[in-house]
């Protein structure tokens, strides 16, 4: 099914938004960083084909989205930019939830605060805010974790953008070293080529230090965690104990040889998975 492109007004902000097929649920999926909604590609025909009515949207700061006047990116005003598009996009109590990394933790928070908008959950990447906050407390991932704590400091201005963000092909290549990230990284860096978004981007990352970074709440819905074994960004000895902080009906899977870009690397694989889930009645 072809994929298009347009705009949604939701929460003040403009977001640039990819959508696939026109009738059934709608199916938010929320890409993180440093990525874009094109991390979406294949994956939103395989919703649409199953039925949903599948919209990526680019995060708020993120080109084409505007860059918001106040710079809030804390956890739950994104939060409530997934309530915002839900609303805008017609969304029902019959609409379902999937993200990747910050959009992973943008997920947990929505879902948790507006339970009524979504009926199951797909996480990737980002294990539940209680496990992921565990995670820091350990060498290993405090090391792949350095660029969080480098946004902290005006020296991310300067290093990040050098080179035509070559610290952007850094990461991707030590967060999923087995894939080809070379057409990903050509939608990435226009989605934060400009000053004005590379800077809402570490945005994201200051407000956690301003403790708005992740939310305490889990989801009460059914939620289908997905992980690389072979994550460079968020190591997979870090999601131990995610599923006890997911409801019941809830499942946890490791996918072999991966790293932290799954749903690009075996995007078959991971599709299958999450339209399983995602068509579940329940």
């Amino acid at each position: 099914m072809e994929i298009e492109q347009g705009t949604v007004e939701a929460n003040g902000i403009n977001f640039g938004v990819l959508t696939c097929g026109t009738e059934g649920p709608l199916a938010l999926c929320l890409h993180g960083f440093p990525d874009s909604a094109q991390t979406w590609r294949h994956l939103l025909p395989a919703l649409a084909a199953a039925g949903l009515r599948a919209v990526a949207p680019w995060s708020r700061g993120y080109a084409p989205t505007a860059v918001p006047a106040d710079g809030d990116y804390g956890i739950t005003t994104l939060a409530a930019d997934a309530s915002a598009l839900h609303e805008a996009l017609g969304g029902g109590a019959d609409a379902v939830l999937v993200g990747h990394d910050w959009g992973a933790m943008t997920a947990y928070a929505a879902g948790a605060a507006a339970p009524d908008r979504w009926r199951r959950l797909v996480a990737m990447a980002v294990p539940p805010p209680a496990v992921a906050s565990a995670a820091f407390l350990h060498y290993a991932q405090l090391k792949r974790s350095f660029y969080i704590f480098l946004f902290q400091t005006g020296l991310a201005e300067l290093v990040v953008p050098a080179d035509d963000l070559a610290f952007i092909d850094g990461l991707w290549r030590d967060w999923s070293p087995s894939y080809d990230a070379t057409a990903d990284l050509l939608d990435v860096k226009a989605s934060l080529r400009e000053p004005a978004n590379l800077g809402a981007a570490i945005g994201y990352y200051r407000a956690m230090f301003r403790g708005q970074g992740m939310s305490d709440a889990s989801p009460n819905q059914p939620t289908l965690y997905l992980h690389g074994d072979d994550d460079g960004a968020f190591g997979v000895e870090g999601i131990a104990g995610a599923a006890d902080h997911l409801s019941a009906e809830s499942r946890v899977d490791v996918l072999p040889g991966v790293g932290h870009f799954l749903h690009l690397e075996r995007p078959d694989a991971v599709n299958q998975l999450i339209v399983d889930w995602l068509t579940t009645r329940g």
